[in-house]
């Protein structure tokens, strides 16, 4: 279905522009969570597969190996990162959903500020991960896990994770426009596993092979990992290496260069849908 973006009437002035944008995002983001309560299903299984895998790891398979001190403790801020990074699945499946129903060719037909649907998915994912955050927290503090530098530094730790997470957020947005299909989203999958296995959120870089441990410390969820257990107080693993040393930069670096990346990236694909 062919669709042409819509010029937004309305008075004149960047302020009246600004009112009318916030106004059609909001809309939008109040449509993505009404999905929720139509959708509860959906909305749980995403807030409770993340605990799972926390609960296995923890009593199951065994976290945390090579960690001098507590595991758990060492487990829950790399499970958080985790939890952040495999969002982007959920992000692609809802837009690949609208794709196939024509939903979006129908907003763009509309008399609407052309970004306000990327704004409200965004807005709706991000409220997501808030509520994931949460739960994982809660989760967490219930299997032994702490935090020991104070509310600072602990709101700091979740500044960064959920930096990571609005990062893989345009990750999946992009992706999604290109694969266009909610079938296509199982061959992310595929993707997506292998890197967030190939990081610190398991097992420290120094119990792995030199080579191997070297790669892992420069995963981007590695750095977030790293520097949340450090903001948390947690045992970290440290190497000594430089990736290791400057987590807490890194963590900020690498969600920039990535939305950096995939934010315009996001925004000209959707532009140019149905043309």
């Amino acid at each position: 279905m062919s669709a042409a973006t819509t010029t937004v009437p309305g008075p004149d002035g960047a302020a009246s522009r600004l009112g009318w944008a916030l106004a059609d995002s909001w809309t939008m983001t109040r449509r993505e969570l009404a999905h929720w309560a139509r959708q509860p299903v959906a909305v749980l299984v995403n807030l409770v597969f993340p605990v799972m895998l926390l609960l296995m790891f923890t009593y199951l398979v065994g976290g945390g190996r090579g960690v001098s001190g507590d595991p758990t403790e060492y487990l829950v801020p790399g499970m958080l990162a985790l939890t952040m990074a495999f969002g982007l699945e959920a992000t692609m499946l809802a837009v690949t959903q609208d794709l196939g129903k024509g939903v979006i060719d129908r907003f763009r037909s509309m008399p609407m500020v052309p970004g306000a649907v990327l704004v409200g998915r965004s807005a709706a994912d991000m409220l997501q991960s808030v509520l994931s955050l949460a739960v994982m927290t809660g989760v967490g503090y219930a299997v032994g896990w702490r935090w020991h530098n104070g509310a600072a530094a602990a709101l700091g730790a979740v500044g960064l994770l959920l930096l990571l997470r609005f990062a893989m957020l345009w990750v999946g947005i992009h992706l999604a426009m290109v694969a266009g299909r909610p079938e296509m989203v199982t061959a992310v999958q595929i993707l997506v596993w292998p890197v967030g296995f190939l990081s610190n959120v398991f097992a420290t870089p120094a119990s792995m092979p030199g080579w191997l441990g070297a790669v892992v410390e420069w995963n981007p969820m590695s750095a977030t990992a790293t520097a949340v257990r450090e903001l948390f107080g947690n045992p970290g693993g440290a190497t000594g290496s430089w990736a290791a040393e400057h987590a807490e930069l890194l963590a900020v670096l690498w969600p920039v260069a990535i939305i950096a990346v995939f934010f315009p990236l996001a925004v000209q694909k959707f532009a140019r849908l149905s043309r």
